[in-house]
């Protein structure tokens, strides 16, 4: 979902994520300082890196990042939400520290989200949160494992269009081959949200210090472009889900009403439709504390429910 632009792109602004930014507000520091795991996963021949917060328990949370974006993108948010579940978030293959493919599906990203949630000691049903690419991720899960899940939460993604980073590398604007800056200042001061969209500082700083790695010559972007070139979201991903699903979307993100109301509708119309006020596309950019607010009493009401019976899709 970042990416400093490459050559040619169009991106009009550099974000510099190195002034002095004052002291961060206690809760982040206390996310960040919050212990996590770290761990890694084989599937299908490549390791998959994850983190994990908060005690044992048999069930929890797997958190899964957008296109170009990585596990750590939900440091200042998986805390949050630890406090009574295990919660994991992992780098899909081709993003963040885990390995590379010759070439990436939303079936195989499925496989080493379940395969993370068992790795970080989920044995119950777990809860896939995923934002953007990350929501075509968890909606794939739900049509392959569905009855392996108790839910899903899709944030903001636009099941009838492609995210705004694959649009951007199918337009030759972003995420193109990767540049290597040569010193790690210079390439944070390239990090830039893509769609562009305010965001907390201290958040963005974070974000774009963990994007990226040395390389010879430099550093450079952890995300590996080839993993735009997978086939698009479509609707058919709302049909057959097995297990519980929820729909959030950001006021002014990417999903249009008409596309909600869609979704909404090949759904059976009983997923909860919930909108994070005043927030962009990243979510967890700029409206952090919303954000869990919302995924907390979800969860909450999940708990202390049963589904509904779902109609027949349409």
């Amino acid at each position: 979902m970042t990416s400093g632009p490459a050559s040619g792109s169009l991106l009009r602004m550099t974000v510099s994520v190195t002034p002095d930014l004052g002291d961060p507000p206690a809760w982040f520091s206390a996310a960040l300082a919050a212990p996590a795991q770290a761990g890694t996963v084989t599937v299908d021949g490549a390791p998959i890196a994850y983190r994990a917060w908060g005690a044992d328990s048999a069930s929890g949370l797997v958190l899964v990042h957008g296109g170009a974006a990585h596990a750590r993108w939900w440091d200042h948010i998986a805390p949050l939400l630890a406090h009574d579940r295990r919660v994991a978030a992992l780098d899909l293959s081709g993003h963040g520290d885990s390995g590379r493919r010759d070439s990436y599906s939303l079936d195989g990203w499925a496989h080493e989200v379940l395969a993370v949630a068992r790795a970080a000691g989920i044995t119950d049903p777990p809860i896939i949160v995923g934002h953007s690419m990350g929501g075509f991720v968890a909606l794939r899960a739900a049509g392959l494992f569905g009855s392996d899940l108790e839910g899903i939460v899709v944030i903001d993604s636009p099941v009838q269009d492609i995210t705004p980073e694959e649009q951007a590398a199918r337009e030759s604007r972003a995420f193109g081959p990767l540049r290597v800056y040569p010193t790690r200042e210079a390439a944070i001061a390239r990090f830039h949200p893509m769609p562009d969209q305010a965001a907390l500082p201290y958040i963005l700083a974070h974000v774009a210090s963990t994007s990226i790695r040395a390389v010879d010559g430099g550093w450079s972007w952890k995300f590996d472009p080839a993993v735009f070139g997978r086939s698009r979201g479509t609707l058919t991903l709302l049909r057959h889900l097995d297990c519980r699903v929820a729909l959030f979307f950001a006021e002014h993100g990417i999903v249009p009403p008409d596309t909600t109301e869609l979704m909404y509708d090949k759904l059976g119309q009983l997923a909860p439709v919930i909108e994070i006020p005043a927030a962009g596309h990243h979510v967890m950019l700029d409206q952090p504390i919303a954000l869990v607010t919302g995924i907390r009493t979800l969860l909450a009401d999940w708990d202390h429910s049963l589904p509904a019976t779902r109609l027949a899709s349409a």
